[in-house]
């Protein structure tokens, strides 16, 4: 039999079916569905914490100082440990694996006015690196700059929460606000970021101003020092030299401040990027898991198909008989209960991938929770899952087909259906 013939033959047998090709479609395609969609889900949540992540920073590190739990040289416990404004030029020549080091000062519940409004913020002062390791975005004017830094020049970068308090719908830049009573000239206004996690309030409401000039017009305030800073912000130069851009800087510190360095306590580091790690490590798993979950859908469906096709054998013994009697081949009622096979499979699976795909969209229409990007499909999964979907397929198949292909002929004719 030609290959054309043998496919509108089978085409042919499909239709007059109706009901048994739709169930069998259906299990097959609810099984590239279900792996698509789990797959999906699990790649939409780690997709949405890392963008969620990446609106706090860019893979950083917070270094907070704290007291010493261990003696070291000869040092009492409890000693509390301070970090000072040039720290971070030393600590940066002794940590290799670390592209930065900043010093940053904050100053909390600061009195800030314009010549419209008053409010109360957060004062920061850093270096300009800042904006990027942050993701601070500049909606209009501009970051302050090195040059800034090197003059100690009196301007601000203003958050957006800042802007509408100050100034409601006027244009911010360029007009003046005192800080503390100290005259600062608006020099750029933040961009408005969604942002989960702080250390020390939310960027949208507070204002930047360079480390120098607020190291000399708003320090910290006694008892500490006058050249005592905040914290310090370390990045890794890749994500790979996480880990030892964390103990290079645990040893440096405690070469600087006279600590061991194995003491947690001395120093207190928020990684951003070790947390990241074990998001990603929860989401894989849980992508691993909900697609095993949809694989055994699938395997499901081929068993499905194999019950299937063993009635569909049954149903058509006596024309199987009456094909083998005019000359047909068992190679040909092979091929025949193959095709079949393969069209299903080929249909059903086109189907489940196309139903998946057309629900990710709709999904992604829909407001977002947090922590979670919608529902990104992965064509990786989508084409393992249609190979998986032929090779089960093909397989549910092989028993049946060849039941047929060796049936008798003599006592296919004689069989009655339901006998």
């Amino acid at each position: 039999m030609a290959f054309k013939d043998l496919l509108i033959d089978t085409l042919r047998t499909l239709w007059a079916h109706k009901l048994r090709t739709f169930l069998t479609m259906f299990g097959i395609a609810w099984g590239i569905v279900s792996i698509m969609l789990m797959v999906a889900a699990g790649q939409g949540l780690e997709v949405g914490q890392e963008q969620d992540a990446a609106t706090f920073g860019k893979n950083i590190m917070i270094v907070f100082a704290g007291r010493t739990s261990l003696q070291a040289g000869g040092m009492r416990a409890g000693r509390p440990i301070h970090f000072f404004d040039n720290d971070y030029l030393a600590i940066h020549q002794q940590t290799p694996s670390c592209s930065l080091v900043l010093p940053e000062l904050s100053l909390s519940g600061a009195k800030i006015a314009s010549a419209f409004n008053n409010a109360s913020a957060e004062v920061t002062g850093s270096l300009p690196p800042f904006a990027d390791v942050r993701s601070i975005g500049v909606a209009t004017g501009r970051f302050y700059g090195w040059d800034d830094v090197a003059r100690a020049s009196r301007v601000a970068f203003i958050g957006s929460w800042v802007k509408q308090q100050l100034f409601s719908n006027r244009s911010a830049v360029g007009r003046r606000i005192r800080l503390n009573g100290i005259p600062y000239t608006v020099i750029g206004v933040m961009k408005y970021k969604d942002q989960d996690d702080s250390y020390d309030g939310m960027d949208v409401t507070k204002v930047y101003v360079p480390f120098t000039a607020m190291e000399r017009d708003i320090p910290l305030a006694p008892p500490a020092e006058p050249d005592t800073i905040s914290d310090m912000i370390a990045t890794p130069r890749s994500y790979a030299d996480d880990a030892a851009c964390k103990a290079e800087l645990r040893a440096a510190l405690g070469r600087l401040h006279h600590f061991n360095p194995r003491d947690r306590e001395a120093v207190s580091i928020w990684d951003t990027v070790e947390n990241a790690k074990d998001f990603r490590r929860m989401t894989d798993g849980m992508k691993y898991f909900l697609g095993a979950i949809g694989l055994v859908s699938l395997f499901l469906g081929g068993i499905g198909v194999m019950n299937i096709m063993l009635v569909a054998v049954r149903e058509r013994t006596r024309e199987i008989g009456v094909r083998r009697a005019v000359g047909a081949t068992s190679r040909s009622i092979l091929q025949e209960f193959f095709v079949e096979t393969l069209i299903v499979t080929l249909l059903s699976g086109a189907t489940g991938m196309g139903v998946a795909l057309g629900v990710c969209g709709l999904v992604d229409l829909l407001p977002k929770a947090p922590f979670f990007a919608g529902l990104i499909p992965s064509w990786t999964s989508g084409i393992l899952s249609f190979a998986l979907l032929g090779l089960v397929a093909v397989l549910s198949a092989l028993y049946p087909a060849s039941r047929a292909a060796n049936l008798d002929p003599v006592e296919a004719l004689r069989f009655e259906a339901g006998g």
